[in-house]
């Protein structure tokens, strides 16, 4: 969803302001989740579609295969049914271009297979996407992890980050899953035009490290940010319940839709939230040892796990919702003042249209790297201290949150969130620069169909 939130968003100003049709083409190992499902089928505005493949088939696993091991398979036991439904797509309407996720750039020989021009979309942080175009340089030139490195990395135009907070996926090099993705990012020069989801005025250093013209290299397209907008009130549980508290006073809580925390963990958080004496929305899943979690049993009760008396306690002043909640709507609610956040990048994209400050939490993928940019670069968040055994205890837990939520410091990070707030509104202009960028796409792909 991660990925399939922005790309949509993406589709439907490329529907809305530049008149084309587009198809999505969904590769699978089985029925789609739920989420998923639904979100496809209330695809608007008209002009958007999708087809879903069948699905693969993954009986000689065996069940320790990484999920990541798993997308890639995916993609490649797919391609014969995504060379069929080209042939299709080619042969009924004028394609113009094939544009894919970065884990799929096996696509690439499809499209080459019938002359369409191949791109790629980029769901997350320019400094990630630079980071990644940088990685085969880094990896010849390196031998140990990287987490071992004595000096920060130093990603082309960005601040630079240290071996440990770089991406899950580089993390251990001896790994299948590090060989695999680098092939894939070795294949990212085959596509004509990379599409980032992010601004200038956002990450001015990596984007124009990223736009700057080498051999192999794509140009780059930022056309950020691609976000869900919040709507009208749905009637959630939660939105009523924020209509009955004062402006800026809610803390919201949420760690994406992946995300989750040790049981330890959940119950110091409760505390700390409680301590705080800070109203909050607080999104509850079920304590995992790991993440991301790819499967939340929804037939167990993820408030069985708060600490005893914590609900009775909090009523009032807390709001506990079970697995999900309606995060854009509530981001832009006026009575949000804050956003505990596992800094995903759609989630950090949501709060700075929203011009919502954040104390963050990351947890896996390349969430520490967005923290580096919002903590080092934007300064418009608050860091948590991690205690012994890789705890953050309900003190520190407490202490961030009266710091954000009525501190000075959390007035000045508020402050520059409503700068940043108003850098967003601004590209997405009519004159904006992301709005012009994917303008200068579009016609180079209307272009196509004149020649």
């Amino acid at each position: 969803m991660g990925h399939l939130i922005p790309l949509c968003e993406f589709a439907k100003r490329l529907v809305l302001a530049h008149n084309f049709s587009i198809t999505f083409i969904v590769p699978n190992d089985g029925p789609l989740p739920a989420g998923p499902k639904s979100f496809l089928d209330s695809l608007i505005p008209t002009g958007i579609n999708y087809i879903l493949l069948p699905p693969v088939n993954f009986d000689d696993l065996s069940n320790d295969v990484s999920i990541e091991a798993r997308f890639s398979l995916t993609l490649s036991r797919s391609l014969p049914s995504l060379r069929n439904v080209l042939k299709s797509l080619v042969s009924s309407s004028r394609v113009v271009a094939f544009v894919f996720d970065l884990m799929a750039t096996d696509a690439s020989d499809i499209a080459a297979e019938f002359n369409l021009s191949p791109y790629i979309f980029f769901p997350s942080t320019a400094m990630v996407l630079s980071f990644i175009l940088y990685l085969p340089k880094l990896h010849e030139s390196v031998s140990c992890e990287y987490r071992d490195l004595l000096e920060p990395v130093q990603i082309p135009g960005c601040t630079p980050v240290h071996g440990k907070d770089l991406i899950d996926l580089v993390q251990d090099r001896k790994n299948g899953t590090y060989k695999w993705f680098l092939q894939f990012v070795k294949r990212c020069h085959l596509a004509e035009g990379i599409m980032v989801n992010s601004f200038k005025e956002l990450e001015a250093g990596a984007i124009k490290a990223l736009q700057e013209e080498e051999p192999g290299k794509p140009p780059i397209y930022p056309i950020g940010p691609l976000v869900q907008m919040g709507g009208a009130d749905n009637g959630s549980d939660c939105l009523r319940w924020l209509d009955d508290h004062p402006y800026g006073s809610v803390l919201f809580v949420s760690f994406g839709s992946l995300g989750a925390l040790s049981s330890d963990q959940l119950t110091e958080l409760a505390f700390g939230l409680e301590m705080s004496g800070h109203r909050f929305i607080w999104v509850v899943r079920s304590p995992s040892s790991t993440v991301p979690v790819y499967y939340f049993d929804d037939q167990i009760d993820p408030l069985a796990f708060l600490p005893e008396g914590f609900l009775d306690r909090i009523k009032g002043i807390g709001l506990v919702v079970p697995f999900w909640a309606p995060q854009a709507q509530i981001l832009s609610h006026g009575s949000t003042g804050g956003f505990l956040t596992h800094c995903g990048w759609n989630s950090t994209l949501e709060s700075i249209v929203n011009g919502v400050p954040l104390i963050a939490w990351p947890l896996y993928a390349e969430q520490k790297m967005n923290t580096v940019i919002l903590v080092e670069d934007l300064k418009v968040v608050l860091k948590l201290k991690v205690g012994e055994h890789g705890i953050i205890g309900r003190t520190e837990i407490s202490q961030v949150v009266k710091c954000l939520m009525e501190g000075e410091e959390g007035n000045v990070v508020r402050s520059r969130m409503r700068h940043l707030k108003d850098a967003a509104t601004k590209v997405l202009s009519k004159d904006g620069e992301s709005t012009k960028s994917l303008a200068e796409l579009a016609q180079k792909w209307k272009n196509k169909i004149m020649n």
